[in-house]
C-alpha cells in the first residue's frame, strides 16, 4: 500500500490527469451541446468553452478556499493566470508565431487588463470581500452580454455552423456530466496531492497554489493552445488564453469570494499580485506592438515564467 509522500504524489498525478480529461470532455460536450440546440459556433466559443475551459481553476480554488484555506484558491487563480501567459503562450509561440486579430485585441484584451487591474484594486486592503465577488460577476455578465450582442451581429453563413440547430444528444449530455464528475474528483485528487505533498515538504498554502495546482489546472490551456498551434488555428490559442484569463479572475475569484471572504497576505499584494500585472501588461505590449507574439517573444515569456518561480522558491 502506498503512504506518505508516495501517496500524495500519485494523488497529484491522477488528480492533473483527471482535470485534464474533465476539461476536454465538458468542452466537447457543452460546445456539440449549444450548438446542437441552435447557437453559433462563434458564440459558443468565447461564452461556452471560454468558461468550461476554466471549470479546473474553479473546481481547484474553490475545493481548496473551503478544505485547506484561501491562499490555495487564490494561490491557483493567480498562478494559473501567470502561467497561461508565460509558459502556455510562451511554449506556443516557441512553437509558432501567433497572430493576434483586431477583434481580440479590441474586445478582449482590454477586459482582461481590467479584470486584472480590478484584482489589484479590491485586493489592496489585504480582502476581497462578497460585496467584491458581486462586482466581478457583475463585470463578467456586462462582458459576455457584450460579446453575444456582438457576435450575433456579425453576419455568418449557415454552412459555417453545419452542426446547429441538430437537438440535444444523449451523448453529449454524458460527456457534459462525465466531465463534471472527472473535475471534481480530480480536483480533490489535485488538492490533496499537492497540499499533502509540498506541506510534508515544509511549503507554504500560497506556494502550493502558485504552483503545484496553477500548473495543473493550465493544462487545459496548454494543450489546447499548442494544438491550436500545430493546427495553424493561432487566433484560437491566444484567445483561449486571453478568455481564460478573463474568467478566472471575473468568474472563479467572484464565486469564491461570494462563498468565503479572500484574505490576501501582505507578501501577496508586494510580489505575485503585481507580477501578475507586469505579465498582463507586457502580454498586451507585445501583442499590440506586432499584432501577435514572436518568437523571441515566446521565449521572452518563457523567462520571464522560470524567473517568477525562482523568486518563490523559499
Amino acid at each position: 500500500m502506498l503512504s506518505g509522500i508516495g501517496l500524495f504524489v500519485v494523488l497529484l498525478v491522477a488528480g492533473a490527469a483527471a482535470l485534464y480529461v474533465g476539461a476536454e470532455l465538458l468542452v466537447a460536450g457543452a460546445g456539440r451541446l449549444a450548438l446542437g440546440i441552435g447557437l453559433r459556433a462563434a458564440t459558443v466559443g468565447v461564452t461556452v468553452i471560454a468558461f468550461a475551459t476554466t471549470a479546473p481553476e474553479l473546481f481547484v480554488a474553490t475545493i481548496g478556499a473551503l478544505q485547506v484555506s484561501t491562499d490555495i484558491g487564490l494561490g491557483a487563480i493567480l498562478g494559473s493566470n501567470i502561467a497561461n501567459v508565460g509558459l502556455v503562450l510562451g511554449v506556443t509561440a516557441l512553437i509558432k508565431p501567433l497572430a493576434v486579430s483586431e477583434r481580440v485585441m479590441r474586445r478582449h484584451v482590454p477586459t482582461m487588463v481590467l479584470a486584472a487591474l480590478l484584482l489589484l484594486a479590491f485586493g489592496a486592503n489585504g480582502r476581497i470581500g462578497r460585496l467584491e465577488g458581486a462586482i466581478f460577476l457583475l463585470v463578467l455578465t456586462a462582458f459576455t452580454g457584450f460579446l453575444l450582442y456582438y457576435v450575433n451581429a456579425d453576419p455568418a453563413p449557415v454552412a459555417d455552423d453545419p452542426d446547429a440547430g441538430e437537438g440535444v444528444a444523449a451523448k453529449d449530455v454524458a460527456l457534459v456530466v462525465g466531465g463534471l464528475i472527472a473535475l471534481v474528483v480530480g480536483s480533490r485528487w489535485l488538492v490533496s496531492g499537492g497540499t499533502g505533498l509540498l506541506s510534508a515538504l515544509g511549503f507554504s498554502d500560497l506556494f502550493i497554489g502558485l504552483t503545484v495546482l496553477a500548473l495543473g489546472t493550465s493544462l487545459p490551456e496548454l494543450a489546447a493552445s499548442v494544438i491550436g498551434a500545430i493546427r495553424d488555428e493561432t487566433d484560437f490559442a491566444i484567445g483561449n488564453v486571453v478568455g481564460s484569463n478573463i474568467y478566472n479572475i471575473l468568474a472563479v475569484l467572484g464565486i469564491v469570494a461570494l462563498i468565503t471572504p479572500i484574505e490576501i497576505a501582505s507578501s501577496t499584494l508586494r510580489f505575485e499580485l503585481p507580477a501578475l500585472i507586469v505579465f498582463t501588461l507586457v502580454l498586451t505590449a507585445m501583442m499590440g506592438y506586432g499584432r501577435g507574439l514572436s518568437r523571441v517573444d515566446g521565449a521572452v515569456l518563457v523567462a520571464g515564467y522560470g524567473a517568477f518561480i525562482y523568486l518563490l522558491v523559499p
